[in-house]
């Protein structure tokens, strides 16, 4: 069954969110305070390790600042906090709907798992890196969901588009995102999530929206310089 990884990982995300909203209540605001540093320290490891792996550093300095650069003449950063304020108007009272929201998709969006899972899926295999990814997934957004509320599960929406989209030009993204590919695209996604645990962490908002493009600007800078 094609999609079938990508609906099992959204499912785990609902689900993880429907117990993240049951239990949310019940946590002190203290304890919300630590469990959002021990996933922001958590996050900031993930993201280091993914960033870390560059071995071409000009890709990601390049495609951060060309895809910011679009980002901002996007307004994409507003955009996304627009979408988040009629989210926070239906659901008033449930939580920092946008940060939620933007958070949850970027984690479950941006890394390896994401695209080789898809990659494996849509080659009609066993689609055993997305179940392993949904138990992942699933587990982060009950941490989500209690702490930034129910704004979370709304990112099974660009979770459905971009992971299930990957597996249905399976062939074409096999061929374009090469292992080099690969690893400078999944070192700017890392520098993204680190960027959103220095927001978890309460040191400062930075406007990882408008730089989402730098992901894809990788993939161009890498073919266009010979280096794919």
């Amino acid at each position: 069954m094609l999609l079938k990884g990508t609906l099992v990982n959204v499912a785990a995300v609902v689900l993880g969110c429907a117990i993240g909203r049951s239990i949310g209540h019940l946590l002190s605001e203290k304890v919300r305070n630590t469990l959002m540093c021990a996933l922001g320290l958590a996050v900031l490891l993930i993201g280091l390790q993914l960033a870390l792996q560059s071995q071409q550093p000009m890709i990601p300095i390049g495609s951060l600042i060309l895809g910011g650069l679009i980002g901002e003449l996007a307004r994409l950063e507003y955009r996304l906090e627009l979408f988040g304020e009629q989210l926070q108007k239906r659901f008033s009272g449930s939580g920092r709907i946008a940060e939620g929201f933007v958070t949850a998709s970027l984690l479950y969006c941006v890394g390896a798992m994401a695209i080789m899972g898809a990659i494996q899926d849509g080659f009609g295999e066993k689609p055993s890196i997305l179940y392993a990814k949904a138990a992942l997934d699933g587990i982060a957004s009950i941490a989500l969901t209690s702490t930034l509320g129910i704004g979370v599960i709304f990112s099974v929406i660009p979770l459905l588009l971009y992971q299930g989209g990957l597996t249905l030009v399976a062939g074409l993204a096999k061929t374009v995102l090469t292992a080099p590919v690969m690893t400078e695209m999944n070192s700017v996604g890392g520098l993204l999530i680190v960027a959103i645990s220095i927001d978890l962490l309460g040191i400062k908002r930075l406007p990882v929206g408008n730089m989402l493009p730098s992901i894809f600007i990788a993939i161009a800078l890498m073919w266009a310089f010979g280096l794919a």
